[in-house]
């Protein structure tokens, strides 16, 4: 199991950047992917981002593309998640997640991932 806690987020204006963290406990050596999730009120959990812990490949959902940067440091066990130009769109609880499957390819339904994170709000003013 993989023991994944979150740190960041907040209230930004529009147009603003934030970066959230999720820094990873247990046995992260099996965390072969990490990704970002979102969850508006009345909405299903969204894709965001996610990264590969082998080679850094990433992939963005549509939302994201353009504006969020995921990254990894594998040394910190930490997953970052850069958000610029932010819009009131952007409100959500964010996630960070962990795939423990071994695949070539990424998951963008959350029921794909094993270990969540405690969530942070992100809110977003217009």
């Amino acid at each position: 199991q993989v023991q994944l806690v979150q740190s960041g987020g907040g209230l930004v204006q529009t147009g603003g950047s934030l970066t959230l963290s999720c820094a990873a406990s247990g046995r992260t050596d099996s965390a072969h992917t990490m990704a970002w999730f979102r969850q508006a009120p009345g909405r299903e959990r969204e894709f965001v981002a996610g990264i590969k812990s082998r080679g850094g490949r990433t992939w963005y959902g549509d939302s994201a593309q353009g504006r969020f940067t995921i990254s990894r440091d594998n040394v910190r066990n930490t997953v970052y998640l850069q958000m610029n130009s932010l819009k009131p769109e952007d409100t959500a609880v964010y996630y960070c997640a962990a795939d423990r499957s071994i695949s070539w390819g990424f998951i963008v339904a959350s029921e794909g991932y094993d270990d969540w994170g405690q969530g942070t709000q992100v809110t977003v003013s217009s």
